[in-house]
């Protein structure tokens, strides 16, 4: 495979075959020894070898080849690349095979990446306890060991970790033999890999307890800390179903002898799929039935079946370098929801789809400063900047259009014969195309290379004549500015027309405009069941007539979704006004589905956030509305959470609850004020888990002196909660408080050493949800910025993160400037895409604002006038 230029990778004078590693970790300095022995292939005349390491101190090299060892008469390192280099004082010659031996020593270090301490308080004794695990995507295995750290360089792996012998040792494959060496410690030797990337490797050390099943033909087992490994059967269940559903989907196998699955206490992200042995934050493996909501149970089944999924995409089949990330991300993400709605019809996961993962995409992808999916990445603080919404998301998307396009059992084969062609490889995206051409017969490649290659999507304008239907298709923006040389992209589009005689999958264009004349227009809608990537742009009469499809039936749910929230991303970029968004909202009192309730809860979100700086009196009328619309609903379906109900029932009886109480209903928030008194006695356990986090919000927003008796017990549950999850959700909510000295201890909280580094997301999210929370938390990002820097260093993604989270809430163009100055002359390496995006979103709500402040001003004033007749 060619290597684009300028990117930044290891020569190719050598190539890795094996590697024999052993490893031993110390707990009371925090250090550990290491010994690498690397098979290698000589593959041109040289005399130099060069390997990937970061922050390990080399003590010994010695290159072995046959008889003869020689020792580098030259060592240097690149700062830069991370690379070590080791000159020697003859030519290595091309097709010597050779064996590179170094002893090193590497830090077990706290920043969760490569080979990091994790700790955790015992529960009997209350001490700190301590593991050592492993993260090393994208480029961290470095850190663990001088290697060769790029994805297309696959080799086989023996691990050996020597630890103290009451310890549990876990890698990748499973237990060849164990030593007791005599000292206290032992030996733990493991069974060779198959070919693999560096970013999938993994150990763990530590004091672990596991839960098994046998229901999969292989070993299935969650790890866990003491005590912990109870909440394990949740786990274990759905990863036998996913393992052997996988096996027949892609007609491959599973090629390891087991699979592992362990929580691990400090976790920068939500799982890693480490072939053998899958690592997981706490609340994203471990299930408690008592104590989780559905939308935890939810996030559990679905992040196990992604991780699951890269066993194959990813782990056996492997993208050749980063710009193919979205191979791996965009197929887990979409094979996570379709194996979901498998096993859990009736979580009706496809209509959730269109406003979560679908919008995530279409969210995001809305920003000037966006990236294709497939994006060049060349230097490595380029790399984690695209672990986003687009690879993972707009992947997915793109997929699910592409399973639509070609239909799902299609699609199924051609995933199965690319699996098969390319196992323990590497491929590009156009292998994939190949793939599902040559099982469909379609040229996909030529469909699909638009969608992955160019950044953005299309709206397409309808307009009508008579029974033909105009179609204009124009690049979208948020900041509803388009310039003519962003707007020359023709994207293939799929009509997928639905008429009252059903769908229409075959008309699609990709020229910029497109007329097509059907019977007649007493009712038609476009991207049907919402399975394309672009938002639709009707006429006020059109949209009004889909309104008008939606209450006698017509349109599914993910129609109705993804139609509102069409007209949400339309009234935002300015295509249509604000007052028509409000209007279409309103008419959907008689709404029955979750999902589009959720929807309509973001529509009316996104204009509150937009008009968060704007005159109180907008602002409480916009909150007033949000009460009318959820109000009703929260009190025809009330708040008793009874078993046997379905849990999609249950999530929409906590969004109303959630929605009506925090904008003020009354008897709503009466009931959460009841609830929290058994909260303040300490009876958690009779708030049910779906509505705990809003009675806490509820409590702290209306409790007396702006909640600061409300905010201990709260602050209370989240240090002495039952499980992680209990504990986060506390920790979540404490920011929806506007007092300042609650504020001031919120922020405090986030860096003060009591909240886990993983968790500083939490406490500062709630902040965000009113002005006061806002402002505060810039001026704590400015003042911690050192500290924050120091951190989340620019190889872990939270600093993208963080710095999104404190600013892109802003809504003026002078808080957009008071943000450019703070970074004027910072080194941004890491988190400059997301600054970027965040600046974009601002400039988005200042435009909508001064386009639309009137015309929403002029509807609340007609709407409260109306409530008054």
């Amino acid at each position: 495979m060619s290597i684009p230029q300028g990117r930044e990778v290891l020569p190719e004078n050598v190539k890795p075959l094996h590697y024999d590693i052993e490893l031993e970790p110390n707990f009371e300095t925090f250090k550990f020894n290491g010994k690498v022995a690397i098979d290698l292939d000589i593959t041109k005349d040289t005399k130099e070898v060069s390997v990937n390491s970061l922050e390990i101190e080399i003590k010994d090299v010695k290159l072995v080849i046959g008889e003869k060892t020689l020792t580098p008469e030259k060592k240097s390192y690149n700062t830069d690349t991370q690379t070590d280099t080791f000159t020697f004082g003859e030519t290595l010659e091309k097709g010597t095979k050779a064996t590179l031996k170094i002893d090193y020593v590497g830090e077990l270090n706290d920043k969760m990446a490569g080979f990091y301490r994790s700790s955790y308080v015992d529960k009997e004794t209350g001490e700190t306890k301590w593991l050592a695990t492993t993260q090393m995507e994208p480029t961290d295995a470095r850190r663990a060991a001088p290697c060769f750290d790029q994805p297309d360089l696959k080799s086989t792996w023996t691990v050996t970790l020597i630890a103290d012998k009451d310890l549990t040792c876990l890698s990748n494959m499973d237990v060849k033999e164990e030593k007791d060496l005599g000292n206290g410690k032992k030996s733990v030797n493991f069974n060779k890999t198959p070919l693999m990337s560096t970013y999938l490797l993994a150990f763990i050390v530590g004091d672990l307890r596991y839960k098994e099943t046998n229901d999969f033909r292989l070993p299935i087992r969650v790890y866990a800390t003491p005590g912990n490994e109870q909440y394990a059967d949740f786990s274990l269940d759905i990863a036998a179903k996913t393992l052997k559903f996988y096996e027949e989907t892609f007609d491959v196998e599973y090629p390891l002898p087991k699979m592992d699955m362990v929580a691990i206490p400090d976790f920068s992200a939500g799982a890693m799929e480490n072939w053998g042995l899958v690592t997981y934050r706490v609340v994203d493996l471990l299930y408690d039935p008592a104590t989780a909501s559905i939308e935890r149970k939810q996030r559990i089944a679905e992040v196990v079946q992604h991780e699951l999924a890269h066993q194959w995409f990813g782990n056996l089949v492997t993208m050749d370098f980063w710009e193919g990330l979205w191979l791996n991300e965009g197929f887990a993400t979409w094979m996570s929801w379709y194996s979901t709605n498998k096993f859990y019809p009736e979580w009706k996961v496809w209509d959730n789809y269109v406003v979560d993962n679908l919008a995530r995409a279409l969210g995001l992808d809305g920003l000037r400063n966006s990236h294709p999916i497939e994006v060049p990445v060349k230097k490595v603080a380029e790399i984690n900047q695209i672990f986003d919404s687009i690879s993972y998301s707009k992947g997915s998307s793109i997929l699910r259009m592409v399973s639509k396009y070609l239909g799902e059992d299609v699609f199924m084969k051609g995933v199965s014969n690319y699996l098969k062609k390319h196992a323990y490889g590497n491929t590009q995206t156009t292998d994939l195309w190949a793939a599902l051409s040559e099982a469909s017969g379609k040229d996909v490649e030529g469909a699909m290379a638009t969608w992955t290659k160019k950044i953005g999507y299309p709206v397409v304008t309808v307009t009508e004549e008579g029974n033909k239907l105009h179609f204009k298709q124009n690049r979208y923006l948020k900041t509803a500015d388009v310039k003519p040389e962003e707007d020359e992209t023709l994207w293939p589009i799929f009509v997928a027309l639905k008429t009252k005689e059903g769908i229409n999958e075959d008309i699609s264009f990709n020229t910029r405009e497109y007329t097509l004349e059907i019977k007649d227009t007493d009712f038609y809608k476009i991207n049907a069941d919402q399975s394309n990537v672009y938002r639709t742009n009707y006429s006020p009469e059109r949209l009004k007539k889909l309104g008008e499809a939606a209450k006698s039936g017509l349109l599914s749910v993910q129609d109705r979704a993804g139609m509102l929230g069409d007209a949400g991303a339309l009234a935002t970029s300015g295509y249509q006004k604000t007052s028509a968004l409000l209007d279409l909202v309103a008419g959907f009192k008689e709404e029955d589905s979750f999902t589009v309730w959720s929807e309509i809860a973001s529509s009316i979100g996104s204009v509150r956030g937009a008009w968060l700086f704007a005159d109180e009196e907008d602002r409480e009328a916009l909150k007033a509305f949000n009460r009318e619309v959820f109000g009703p609903l929260a009190h025809k379906l009330g708040w008793d959470f009874k078993d046997g109900e379905d849990d999609i029932v249950h999530q929409l009886k906590a969004l109303a609850f959630s929605s009506a109480g925090l904008s003020g209903d009354e008897k709503v928030v009466a009931a959460a004020k009841e609830l929290f008194k058994k909260v303040e006695a300490g009876d958690w356990a009779s708030v049910d888990p779906n509505i705990r986090g809003a009675v806490y919000g509820i409590a702290l927003q209306y409790g007396e002196n702006e909640g600061e008796k409300e905010y201990e017990h709260v602050l209370n549950v989240y240090r002495n909660g039952r499980n992680n999850d209990e504990k986060n959700v506390a920790l979540r909510w404490l920011g929806r408080s506007k007092n300042p000295a609650n504020i001031k201890k919120t922020l405090e909280l986030a860096l003060n050493g009591e909240v886990k580094d993983q968790d500083i997301y939490q406490p500062i999210s709630g902040l965000r949800s009113h002005r006061e929370g806002t402002l505060e938390l810039w001026k704590w990002f400015q003042a911690n910025y050192d500290t924050l820097i120091k951190k989340f260093p620019p190889s872990l993604n939270m600093l993208g993160t963080i710095v999104s989270m404190c600013v892109s809430n802003f809504t003026t163009s002078e808080q957009a400037a008071e943000v450019r100055k703070f970074f004027e002359g910072k080194e941004l390496i890491g988190f400059d895409r997301a600054l970027a995006q965040s600046l974009d979103s601002v400039q988005a709500k200042t435009a909508w604002i001064e386009r639309d402040s009137q015309d929403v001003k002029e509807w609340l004033k007609k709407r409260n006038a109306a409530a008054k007749l």
